[in-house]
């Protein structure tokens, strides 16, 4: 009797797990953490608190390339950004927008700030999309201040 081989193709089983987010702080952290010590009471519109120290926090979320980034701007009595967190952040790549270096160029703008990116705001390489879309997200916050302000 002779052998024959028989020829058969590899089977591979591929599982595809869905990317979960990366959760760096709740909202009530992002809140403490720009108005540290404060008190935080409902500010009229959902997602947005009002500081017992004067100005607001306002949780926002923009789409980065493919995915979510959730946000914490506080914004002073004055108007101008106190300070901008990252709470979540679920792209793969793209994540340096975390870095206080870069979070930091927020401060003190105004609705009267260009914040555009590559003009008051630097883009990182490899996380353009994502500078572009938190930068474009505080602009529309920042300069709807004047509206949830009066609530």
């Amino acid at each position: 009797m002779k052998w024959t081989p028989l020829l058969t193709a590899p089977t591979a089983i591929v599982l595809i797990a869905p990317a979960g987010a990366t959760v760096y702080m709740s909202e009530q952290q992002a809140m403490q953490a720009i108005f540290p010590g404060a008190s935080f009471s409902a500010g009229g519109r959902a997602g947005v608190f009002r500081a017992s120290s004067g100005g607001i926090v306002v949780i926002d979320r923009v789409l980065g390339k493919h995915e979510y980034i959730k946000y914490a701007v506080g914004i002073t009595a004055g108007g101008t950004v106190k300070h901008i967190e990252i709470l979540e952040y679920n792209e793969s790549y793209g994540y340096e927008v975390r870095e206080a270096s870069w979070r930091s160029q927020f401060t003190d703008k105004s609705a009267s700030s260009p914040l555009q990116l590559n003009v008051d705001i630097k883009n990182i390489s490899g996380a353009t999309l994502s500078c572009k879309h938190i930068t474009d997200g505080v602009r529309r916050v920042v300069g709807q201040y004047q509206s949830l302000k009066g609530q």
